[in-house]
């Protein structure tokens, strides 16, 4: 069963705060990786990996680029589970 995307977002919270410290109720949907949370391209390639294995998806490294906010990682994840 599909996650919804607050439980994609709970979840993707938990990821960021276990990698980079950050309060989870700081990871919002409009939040941007890099200029609003601050993570650097290392942190988030460990996010990929962590969300890759937690959420049971494949992130290839081409579409990293293009997860600037949480909430495009969030639609990323819920679409990928099928």
């Amino acid at each position: 069963m599909a996650l919804s995307q607050g439980e994609v977002l709970a979840g993707l919270a938990e990821i960021v705060n276990e990698e980079t410290g950050i309060d989870p109720s700081s990871v919002e949907m409009g939040k941007s990786f890099t200029n609003d949370l601050d993570i650097d391209s290392i942190s988030m390639m460990t996010i990929v990996v962590n969300a890759e294995e937690k959420f049971g998806v494949k992130i290839p490294d081409e579409e990293v680029a293009n997860l600037v906010t949480v909430g495009d990682a969030v639609n990323f994840i819920t679409n990928a589970q099928g």
